[in-house]
């Protein structure tokens, strides 16, 4: 499994309030809000992870996974 940091404070600082929604039907079921991060690899982007139920027949509901990875941001070797 891969380590997923959070970005240094000024790269918070910049970053944009990027929220995913997620809807059943045209109901909202619930919604994610990421954050900056800096992957294992060296890339920069957005993530976040949650819990949330769709109003079905799951008991305990679903996990869900957003991330936004940016295209190009991987250092260069």
């Amino acid at each position: 499994m891969s380590e997923v940091k959070p970005a240094s404070p000024s790269e918070s600082a910049h970053a944009p309030k990027i929220t995913v929604k997620f809807l059943v039907d045209g109901q909202e079921v619930g919604m994610l809000v990421l954050s900056p991060k800096q992957f294992s690899t060296g890339s920069t982007g957005f993530f976040a992870s949650g819990k949330l139920s769709l109003g079905d027949e799951a008991e305990k509901g679903y996990q869900a996974q957003v991330q936004l990875v940016r295209i190009g941001s991987k250092p260069a070797k």
